[in-house]
């Protein structure tokens, strides 16, 4: 496993790193407030922290949802949140001609898991030099992201995340299959789980997606105990009123405990591994 740096912390080399945030950013102070809650509840557990958020949803399953400030407003916040939360910032982009703005910004560049096969977005991304995350497409088996880290990897840069966030099953409906950690990581990058949107029921609501946050703690935990580099999970201190994934955000009351419960987890897990490795 080559660990990836993403500012002063690093994936990949034995911690459990958490990324955390709201979905999309509602508003600065709320963005900011977030922010800065996670960071604080991250400290007290000793795990390192990347916020994430949104600055545009722009594959809302109905025209009517709130999709976010946009590109410049967003990158204007989440500055000031890397700025003034000292946190490493990540964030999505949809089209080449955001990576390099964005990238003056966010340490981290995520390709949304439905773009994850879009040849000139994955080498923008890769090319600006910064750590990129790639999520898994929900149509894809986890050997196939070998060919899209091939693509990232082109360029030169060797700081790519892989992030699992579920595969389409029927209809309104996710799986995760948990031989896809291991598959992922033998590809020597670290892999990410994306806890709260791989409980989504995506379009299973009218015009919006739904979700199954009760969840979170039991897929969380199975997760890490398949042996993830970190874990990613949309937080907001009230998901019923939540702009975008309402039904599988977290409550962030309840993320402390989560986190130290994952922790225990995770060491048990190392500790197997450890002992395994000859």
């Amino acid at each position: 496993m080559n660990p990836v740096q993403i500012g002063d912390l690093a994936i990949g080399s034995g911690t459990l790193l958490l990324i955390a945030g709201p979905c999309v950013i509602e508003g600065e102070e709320h963005a900011l407030g977030l922010a800065r809650a996670i960071r604080q509840i991250a400290a007290r557990v000793g795990m390192p922290y990347v916020f994430k958020a949104s600055y545009d949803k722009a594959n809302r399953t109905s025209v009517r949802s709130f999709r976010g400030p946009g590109l410049d407003d967003g990158l204007r916040v989440l500055r000031r949140i890397r700025e003034e939360v000292g946190v490493p910032i990540l964030t999505d982009i949809h089209e080449p001609s955001q990576a390099e703005p964005v990238a003056a910004v966010a340490e981290v560049l995520q390709i949304p898991a439905f773009l994850c096969r879009q040849t000139d977005l994955i080498t923008a991304a890769a090319a600006t030099g910064r750590v990129v995350n790639i999520k898994k497409g929900q149509f894809m088996a986890p050997s196939d992201m070998r060919h899209v880290l091939c693509k990232a990897t082109a360029t030169g840069n060797h700081q790519i995340i892989i992030t699992e966030r579920g595969v389409s099953f029927g209809y309104n409906n996710l799986v995760v299959d948990m031989r896809a950690f291991p598959i992922m990581r033998t590809f020597g990058h670290p892999v990410v789980y994306d806890v709260t949107h791989s409980l989504q029921l995506p379009g299973a609501g009218d015009g919006v997606t739904s979700g199954q946050a009760e969840f979170i703690e039991p897929m969380a935990s199975a997760g890490v105990a398949a042996g993830v580099d970190g874990v990613f999970m949309e937080v907001h201190e009230r998901p019923e009123d939540a702009r975008s994934d309402a039904q599988n955000a977290l409550r962030l009351d309840l993320l402390e405990p989560l986190l130290e419960r994952l922790l225990r987890i995770h060491a048990i897990a190392r500790e197997r591994a450890d002992r395994v490795q000859p």
